[in-house]
């Protein structure tokens, strides 16, 4: 390095630098790679091809190999806002925090009007939990990029997350203006409410025909129809369109079934009854509140209910409790699920875990005595939570097998839940799902409260005044009108949460009872009844 920090920059090497960003801009980061790899051969210290090597690695989904990129990048040149920017975003996406807060710091104080390293700060703030802060950092960007369609984009999801409809039709009405066709804007303007007339649908219908429509592309819009269409309760081709979606999205994604399998029955293999009550004792915190469950099955809505109450804040889906399992255990599989784990988190020090959770979930606890991580996904680690955390209160969502799969099948997911887009990969997970939970509610039954979605919507205060019950908070009544409050929702129920509890999607399944024969069939083989 020392030697290569003499090497003075040549014309050919800003040239290279243009034609690798010019190449990862095409959507050819191969040949942007070739780039900087002749540059860093001639000159190691070459900031910018450091950062163009963050940002393919950002492209190619390469996480640590971004944060080393970047983190180059910050060591050369500690003022570089926009590596530091990137790194926050990084860090929080990997859930950690205390690091990200580090790095946005660094950022915030080395901006120098960059409105790209702007809107980055704005979604880091958003991934913290701070969408008004969010916000103005966005709005910041726009005022020197008005009509860039990322920041706009951004700022639309902002707007939906803090209940503004309006500004967000308005934010996708601008998008929309430049690029008529472009399909994340078109399923946004689809989820902001429900649709009465068919000059959308009809608009999506004629976009989806384009057969130039690569599989990312095509998911958005077919997601979009199928949600306008159920509005229009014209469910034939609405499930076509989720059906053609699914399919779509299924083709951008890799799920390894096979790992996720072991994984569950590694862990009810593991975390017996004589594990949890036997050896050290956990950390003695009764702050959190875990919601946890299946995606679509009235985790928001039971979160909202908690949250409602003065002495409980949403910290929103966190992913550090598995972070710190993956990282205090040194989690070095190359699959992201794996029967490892279990072995692994088995035999960490169950106070330091909880103790790591907590101090990896400061910046997002608020201020008020409790605080809820919803990230439905924890029932995995019910029995670690337990032992890591024994007064922590873990509340778990039941719902319809068959609706709880459809609800799924039916959403576009950004990075989560990729056995969604097939019905029998999403019977088949929710089946193992189940048998998982059944064998937790064998041996912690006693520990942990299930609450039914069916039975919430139907009749909200008696399971409202039960579920507070649980958590040993007095009762107020606010918890009854969960759909006033006006803190932020950042989860796909943006929109329905909103709402008073209503029973609209209980039972939706049947609509499409003879197009979902597949995940009807595999729910049964593999013994999940049809309903609870």
């Amino acid at each position: 390095m020392s030697t290569a920090s003499k090497v003075p920059i040549e014309p050919w090497m800003q040239e290279t630098l243009r034609e690798g960003f010019a190449h990862l801009s095409a959507g050819r980061p191969s040949e942007a790679s070739a780039c900087c790899k002749r540059l860093l051969g001639a000159k190691g210290d070459l900031v910018e091809a450091h950062f163009l090597v963050g940002l393919i690695a950002l492209e190619l989904k390469q996480t640590w190999r971004a944060v080393q990129a970047f983190g180059s990048v910050t060591r050369l040149q500690p003022g570089h806002a926009a590596a530091w920017a990137n790194l926050a975003r990084l860090f929080m996406q990997a859930g950690q925090s205390a690091r990200a807060d580090a790095a946005l710091a660094k950022a915030v104080e080395h901006n120098d009007g960059n409105p790209t390293v702007m809107d980055l700060i704005g979604t880091v703030h958003g991934l913290l939990g701070d969408q008004q802060e969010a916000g103005e950092w966005i709005a910041r960007a726009l005022e020197q990029r008005p009509d860039s369609i990322p920041f706009l984009l951004n700022q639309a999801n902002n707007h939906m997350f803090l209940d503004r409809i309006e500004e967000a039709e308005a934010d996708l009405e601008r998008v929309l203006a430049q690029s008529p066709s472009h399909p994340n804007a078109h399923w946004l303007w689809s989820g902001l409410r429900r649709v009465q007339g068919r000059e959308h649908v009809e608009q999506l219908e004629r976009l989806i025909g384009d057969e130039s429509q690569n599989p990312r592309s095509l998911a958005f819009l077919c997601y979009a129809l199928g949600k306008e269409l159920e509005d229009l309760e014209d469910w034939d081709p609405a499930f076509e369109a989720f059906a053609r979606g699914a399919r779509a999205r299924r083709k951008t994604i890799d799920f390894d079934e096979a790992a996720e399998d072991q994984m569950y029955q590694a862990f009810a293999d593991t975390f017996t009854e004589s594990w949890l009550y036997d050896g050290a004792r956990g950390h003695d915190d009764p702050a959190p509140i875990f919601v946890v469950g299946q995606p679509r099955t009235g985790t928001t809505l039971v979160e909202r209910i908690i949250t409602s109450h003065s002495q409980v804040h949403s910290a929103g889906e966190l992913k550090q409790f598995g972070h710190c399992v993956r990282r205090m255990g040194d989690y070095r599989e190359p699959r992201r699920q794996s029967a490892k784990l279990a072995e692994i988190g088995a035999a960490i020090d169950p106070e330091q875990l909880g103790k790591a959770y907590l101090q990896a979930t400061r910046k997002l606890q608020g201020t008020q005595p409790r605080f809820v991580d919803k990230l439905p996904p924890n029932y995995l680690y019910l029995p670690l939570i337990l032992k890591a955390l024994p007064r922590a209160k873990i509340v778990h969502l039941r719902r319809d097998p068959m609706d709880a799969c459809f609800a799924s099948f039916k959403q576009l997911f950004a990075d989560a839940y990729p056995h969604s887009y097939d019905q029998a990969e999403m019977a088949r997970h929710h089946a193992r799902y189940y048998h998982l939970m059944a064998t937790w509610r064998d041996r912690f039954g006693d520990r942990f409260f299930d609450i039914s979605y069916e039975d919430t919507a139907a009749n909200l205060e008696p399971n409202a005044r039960a579920l507070i019950d649980f958590l040993e908070l007095p009762w107020e009544e606010a918890c009854l009108s969960f759909h006033e409050q006006k803190a932020a929702v950042t989860t796909a129920s943006v929109v329905q949460v909103r709402e008073p509890a209503h029973t609209r999607s209980v039972g939706r399944w049947r609509r499409y009872a003879e197009r979902l024969s597949t995940m009807r069939d595999t729910l049964a083989a593999k013994g999940v009844p049809e309903s609870l």
